[in-house]
C-alpha cells in the first residue's frame, strides 16, 4: 500500500486540514502496517503556476524539448509518476474563499494532461488513471457541508469534478466544520476525528 499524501496549508501543522489528514494516514497505517508514505508539502516546496513554458512543453514532442522546455516539463512529470505509483491520495483542503489553495491547484494543472491522465475519444473524455482511492482532509472556518451556506463550498464539489476527469472516483470526504464559529469551535476537530475513527476502511 502507498499513500501520496498533499500538504496545502501554509500554516503547516497547526492547520487543522492537517491534523485531519494525519488522523487519515494513521488510521490506513495502522490496518495496513506495510504502508509506504510519501509526501508532497505543496504550501512549502510550491509547484510554479501553468505558464507559457509549460503549455508549450505539454505539446511538444520528446525530440522538440530544449532543455528550458525539460525543465518546465519535469515539474509535471514528476507529479503524475508520485501519483501514478500511489494506490491513496490523502490531501489537506483548507478552503480559502470558498475553494481550495493555489498551490493545490498548480499541483493539479500539473497532473490534468491530456493524452497522460486522460484522453478525448469518440465516445468523450476517458480519465487514464485508475484504481485510486481518495481521501480529502477539508477544514473551513464556517459549515459548508449542508445549510445555507453549502453552494459556496467550490472545494469538494470542484475536486470530485477534476479527479473524476481523469479516472479516480472512489472519493471520500471528511471535514473540520465550523473551527470559526464560537459555538462550534471547541468541537469541531474532536468531531471529524471521531468520523475519522468510526470509517470504515
Amino acid at each position: 500500500m502507498k499513500i501520496l499524501r498533499l500538504m496545502t496549508s501554509f500554516r503547516g501543522t497547526d492547520s487543522l486540514s492537517f491534523q485531519l489528514g494525519n488522523a487519515i494516514v494513521e488510521k490506513i497505517s495502522t490496518q495496513y502496517p506495510d504502508t509506504e508514505i510519501s509526501v508532497m508539502n505543496l504550501a512549502k516546496d510550491e509547484l510554479p503556476h501553468l505558464n507559457e513554458i509549460h503549455f508549450t512543453s505539454f505539446f511538444s514532442s520528446p525530440d522538440e524539448l530544449s532543455t528550458d522546455l525539460l525543465h518546465a516539463i519535469s515539474f509535471s512529470n514528476n507529479s503524475i509518476k508520485e501519483l501514478l505509483m500511489a494506490d491513496i491520495l490523502v490531501i489537506d483542503v483548507p478552503m480559502y474563499n470558498f475553494s481550495i489553495p493555489s498551490s493545490l491547484k498548480a499541483w493539479i494543472d500539473h497532473v490534468v494532461r491530456a493524452g497522460v491522465t486522460f484522453r478525448y475519444t469518440e465516445n468523450g473524455v476517458e480519465g487514464l488513471v485508475k484504481d485510486k482511492k481518495v481521501f480529502l482532509a477539508i477544514s473551513s472556518g464556517g459549515v459548508y457541508s449542508e445549510g445555507p451556506m453549502k453552494e459556496f463550498d467550490l472545494t469538494e464539489r470542484y475536486l470530485r469534478n477534476i479527479l473524476g476527469f481523469i479516472g479516480i472516483t472512489d472519493i471520500t470526504t471528511f471535514r473540520v466544520e465550523g473551527s470559526a464559529i464560537p459555538a462550534l469551535k471547541d468541537t469541531a476537530l474532536p468531531k471529524a476525528l471521531q468520523m475519522v475513527e468510526a470509517y470504515s476502511l
